[in-house]
């Protein structure tokens, strides 16, 4: 029971570092000095054209020179000036304990948790950019690195892409503390495992790697690490950046990591004994590995009843299947094999495209075109204006293009249909792969008729076959075949059915549900109370 990995294409280059910091690597393994003065000198030269640097020198016991540091722009002002305080107020310390003043001001004067030491002149640099305060003593060769930072963020809330009709209403959102206190509220289990890591040679931006420790898979764990750890750019500003790095195949459309901004369903995840990437600045979060079952579910699928989410998982699957070939269907039958259109719909079918001028492959690729163009406007507008534009976009364009002559009314309603299917996609990245390849199908349908149709299906089908998301096919449970995967796919099995984790990924522990679990079919405890009363 092992999982065959793709061997990373990324390497560590510890030796380069033309992507980092030059002022950081000028300072490395340089320490400050003695003096009071010639430290704060140097920190001047570095920031001096910096409007939000600060300097606030003291007294510490009443004679002897210190100075905080930090920028105002990123800590909270309050607790600078608590730290200032505590370090002032205090009239001394014993003779014996004058040998080592930092650890008695961590141990006697300061009572925040985050502080610690440096001596290395690079990292005092890096923790003041950070939101650090630093505070210097004269004649101490070592400096106070003291956490102090203040972000700005906004309320939680529910995704706007991933909104549910019965479930939970809170979301990730852009500091990482709060999506880990999110996950922990969910999961106060030990075994829950929170891993950070820095990734972007200048960004240093915080990734986390979440799991639940017996659970996952060793193998499944020591992948992610390694292909997070070999990443070398100089920022990372979404966690889109990182999952182009993690990908098997960076060259295929499709999406080979789950994206989502609910905690519930990362949790869900967790415990199927997936692993979770959350970044610090992006309410995204990525579960690896992934298959194509995960994106056309959603959390809301194990809310309500396993019959009603089963027939709304193959509403979905029609609506993906819709969307993308119908278009390229009509084309093909009208330009190639209009014999397989029933006799009375011939008319229906044909009378519209008398007057167009254009072919039809051409009519339906500038209708398609211009719905995309409509749905990109509509999403960059603002939300006030977005809804309108999409309305009159369809409305007044498309009515105003069948009256011109310009495309015929059943290629109108056609195109609208295949725009609403790809809708009812829950994952958004998903529906942009096949948004993309629905223009492929229309272009090869129109050139080769059915012929091209098909190939390109089976070109895609192939594909979607070859894929693996570390190591675990994308296809699974279809290709190959698992009787047990079926359960939790396109039917949505009651929990007392799924008794088992998704052995594609091998889990530790592969019992989800107990076995004193009871089957409630059929089951009356009345009856069972009448017998034991007689």
């Amino acid at each position: 029971m092992s999982l065959f990995f793709k061997k990373s294409n990324h390497k560590t280059d510890n030796t380069s570092t033309y992507l980092e910091s030059k002022i950081v690597n000028e300072l490395k393994n340089i320490q400050i000095t003695t003096s009071h003065d010639e430290n704060l000198q140097r920190l001047k030269k570095i920031f001096n054209k910096d409007l939000d640097f600060a300097i606030r020198k003291f007294k510490l016991f009443h004679q002897i020179s210190g100075a905080i540091i930090y920028l105002y722009s990123l800590v909270n002002k309050e607790t600078i000036r608590d730290i200032i305080r505590q370090l002032q107020d205090h009239h001394g310390m014993d003779e014996n304990e004058t040998a080592n003043i930092t650890h008695y001001i961590i141990e006697n004067l300061l009572y925040y948790t985050d502080v610690k030491t440096v001596k290395d002149e690079s990292k005092i640099i890096t923790s003041i950019v950070q939101g650090k305060a630093i505070v210097l003593i004269d004649g101490i060769q070592e400096a106070l690195v003291i956490d102090v930072v203040e972000k700005e963020k906004r309320g939680i809330e529910e995704p706007e892409t991933e909104r549910v009709v019965r479930g939970p209403r809170d979301g990730f959102i852009e500091q990482l503390p709060i999506n880990i206190a999110l996950l922990r509220y969910r999961l106060p289990i030990p075994e829950f495992r929170v891993e950070e890591t820095l990734v972007g040679t200048r960004t240093q931006t915080k990734v986390a790697v979440c799991y639940i420790e017996d659970i996952v898979n060793p193998t499944l764990l020591k992948e992610v690490k390694m292909r997070i750890d070999a990443i070398h750019i100089d920022g990372i500003l979404d966690s889109g950046y990182i999952e182009q790095f993690l990908e098997d195949i960076p060259k295929s459309p499709f999406p080979q990591l789950i994206n989502t901004e609910r905690p519930n369903k990362v949790v869900g995840n967790l415990l199927e004994g997936r692993v979770a990437i959350l970044m610090d600045g992006s309410p995204s979060a990525l579960i690896a590995p992934a298959t194509f079952n995960h994106f056309y579910q959603t959390s809301e699928d194990y809310n309500e009843h396993w019959i009603i989410s089963t027939f709304v998982r193959m509403f979905r699957i029609i609506a993906l299947i819709f969307s993308l070939i119908f278009s390229s269907i009509y084309v093909t039958i009208i330009s190639f094999h209009p014999e397989l259109i029933p006799a009375k719909y011939v008319v229906a079918a044909s009378s519209g495209r008398h007057s167009i001028p254009f072919p039809l492959v051409f009519e339906v690729l500038l209708l398609e075109l211009a719905m995309e163009v409509l749905r990109e406007a509509s999403v960059r507008m603002p939300q006030q204006v977005g809804g309108a534009l999409s309305i009159v976009g369809v409305l007044v364009v498309g009515q105003a293009a069948v009256q011109a002559g310009f495309v015929s009314p059943i290629t109108v309603v056609i195109i609208g249909m295949s725009t609403i299917g790809s809708f009812a996609i829950p994952a958004y990245s998903a529906a942009n792969t096949f948004r993309m390849l629905r223009f492929v199908l229309i272009i090869l349908a129109g050139s080769l008729g059915l012929l091209g149709l098909t190939l390109v299906l089976i070109v895609v089908v192939n594909h979607m076959l070859s894929l693996r998301s570390f190591g675990v096919p994308y296809m699974s449970p279809y290709a190959p075949l698992n009787i047990e995967g079926l359960k939790d796919s396109i039917i949505r099995a009651p929990f007392h059915k799924l008794k088992m984790r998704p052995s594609n990924i091998h889990p530790k522990d592969t019992t989800r549900v107990g076995e004193k679990v009871k089957d409630q079919t059929n089951y009356n405890f009345l009856d069972e109370e009448e017998r034991e009363n007689k």
